[in-house]
């Protein structure tokens, strides 16, 4: 029998709130803090459902820091620092205490590595599936958020780290099985499971991108969102674009399965990197930024004045796109 939704929040979400002097421990139905002087609150809220965002089968722990990895990775596309955050959790029956535990150590875990605690939350059941929210809050100087809609004509388009990897582990995954993935391409299924936000860079690059936003839905979704924001459109070059060692394998070994893979690295969500338009006489200076963060950045395209964002190959033909970013409904 699992306990009390009330031992469950003693035993293993109080602790987690120890640093946040503002929750008390998780004794009220509330916290209180503030910002510190001359910034402001950010806040970003996501939720994940078993069998839609992740594999009902997935260990608890990696679950945990995806979800909260998801909203660390909204805040960076702000340029906000991580300052506290909510859990709302729905267990369906199947789920017992040593999932709790292990699902609570996840949460531990990347608590420590992003200087980030729980303020507060909810626990409750359900029928199933389990369902999770998390609401992340962050703090950034007043007035100095990196929004969507500041790209202007001209500017370089710049992406973190490397496109395509999650949403080519999930084709490979709904193709040959999670066994085949795991033998064969672990680290796609690891960059599927634990995506890596980029808090340092976010911050970072307060004062040089000018519009930014993570890669969740697609690249060509969410570089969409900050061109309808700007009123501008975007032209990127499909070989830019920065693919990890296992996608270019992937490609190398499977010819045949080429112009299906473009379609995926361009319109698959799940990478959480961050896409950002910049001046180009920024250029290096948000290298040098990249280098202080430890995370690599590539120039895949620049802002222009038609609308929409044309993927073209490297002899300047467009892509035709045959599939759509994420969408829920």
């Amino acid at each position: 029998m699992r306990p009390s939704e009330f031992d469950l929040i003693g035993r293993y979400f109080a602790p987690l709130s120890a640093d946040f002097p503002g929750a008390v421990n998780l004794q009220d139905d509330l916290a209180t803090f503030s910002p510190a002087a001359g910034h402001e609150l950010a806040v970003t809220v996501d939720a994940m459902v078993a069998g839609v965002h992740f594999l009902p089968t997935d260990p608890p722990e990696l679950i945990a820091r995806k979800l909260l990895r998801v909203n660390l990775s909204d805040l960076a596309a702000s340029g906000a620092r991580p300052l506290c955050y909510l859990l709302a959790i729905s267990l369906d029956a199947s789920l017992d205490e040593d999932w709790v535990r292990a699902f609570a150590g996840g949460l531990a875990h990347d608590q420590k590595q992003f200087g980030i605690a729980l303020a507060g939350g909810d626990t409750t059941a359900t029928p199933g599936p389990l369902s999770l929210s998390l609401t992340a809050i962050g703090e950034i100087p007043r007035g100095r958020a990196v929004r969507r809609s500041g790209a202007a004509v001209g500017d370089d388009i710049w992406l973190s780290g490397t496109v395509g990897d999650a949403a080519l582990a999930l084709t490979l995954m709904e193709r040959d099985g999670l066994a085949a993935l795991e033998a064969e391409y672990p680290d796609l299924l690891s960059r599927y499971r634990l995506p890596e936000p980029r808090t340092l860079l976010g911050p970072a690059l307060i004062g040089l991108a000018k519009a930014m936003a993570d890669v969740s839905d697609g690249l060509l979704a969410d570089l969409g969102h900050i061109c309808t924001g700007s009123g501008a459109g975007a032209r990127i070059v499909f070989a830019d674009l920065p693919l990890s060692e296992p996608v270019k394998t992937l490609f190398e070994r499977t010819p045949d399965k080429k112009d299906e893979y473009v379609q995926r690295v361009l319109t698959g969500g799940d990478d959480y990197e961050l896409v950002f338009t910049a001046a180009p006489s920024a250029s290096a200076e948000i290298e040098q930024s990249a280098i202080r963060c430890g995370t690599q950045v590539t120039r895949i395209g620049r802002v222009e004045q038609a609308p929409g964002v044309r993927p073209v190959a490297f002899d300047g033909t467009e892509i035709a796109v045959t599939v759509g970013g994420w969408r829920h409904f």
